[in-house]
């Protein structure tokens, strides 16, 4: 596959207070060095670049991850730029935004202008409360599952990657391998694969089978 195969996609990626650090870290690592062209040389610019991944929160301002990391969003939701792949990242966070309308509707409205809707560890709780998983098959962290747990969603347990319409995760970690997921199914598995080799993580076997749209 070649760079004129595909047109870049926008991957936003939401943060909030004490959101999980590589929930959205991961991802965004496996999003934004992912290239059409492979080698080191191709990092070194965007042309090859099939994603343009950025960060946004309700209010753009700087916020505070798990561990205490402080962390600067690029995007408020008012200034945000249309999101072809909308990520969804889990937290001890997760827990407050689940009552709080002005995000999940926020979610909601973005979720029906994307292409794809994906989620790590609790944010898939996010998801559920937008009523994006209804009739769907979804996962997230294990010690999450009973709160996923709801009429309408088949959870899925013991997996780390599940597409049904929607891309959810099991936690933290797991995410990545859904982030390789998703560049497999829209770059092909060889750009996915190249790309774990060049951040040298061991690329996950086993993944979904079934076509992103």
């Amino acid at each position: 596959m070649t760079k004129d195969d595909l047109r870049r996609r926008s991957v936003g990626i939401l943060l909030f207070e004490n959101v999980e650090v590589l929930d959205f870290a991961g991802p965004f690592e496996v999003f934004s060095r992912a290239r059409l062209e492979p080698g080191a040389p191709s990092r070194r610019s965007e042309d090859s670049a099939p994603f343009d991944v950025f960060t946004v929160s309700a209010s753009g301002e700087r916020l505070e991850a798990t561990g205490g990391l402080v962390v600067e969003p690029k995007e408020s939701f008012a200034s945000a730029p249309p999101i072809d792949i909308l990520l969804v990242p889990g937290g001890f966070g997760t827990r407050a935004l689940t009552n709080h309308e002005p995000t999940i509707s926020w979610i909601r409205e973005r979720a029906a202008a994307a292409s794809l809707v994906t989620s790590v560890c609790t944010g898939a709780l996010l998801l559920a409360e937008a009523g994006l998983l209804e009739g769907r098959r979804a996962t997230t962290h294990h010690g999450a599952l009973e709160l996923l747990r709801r009429p309408g969603i088949d959870v899925v347990e013991g997996v780390r990657v599940v597409e049904d319409g929607v891309v959810s995760s099991a936690g933290v970690a797991a995410g990545i391998d859904m982030a390789f997921h998703v560049v497999s199914k829209l770059c092909g598995e060889a750009v996915a694969r190249e790309t774990a080799e060049y951040i040298e993580y061991p690329y996950p076997e086993g993944l979904p089978a079934g076509a992103v749209t």
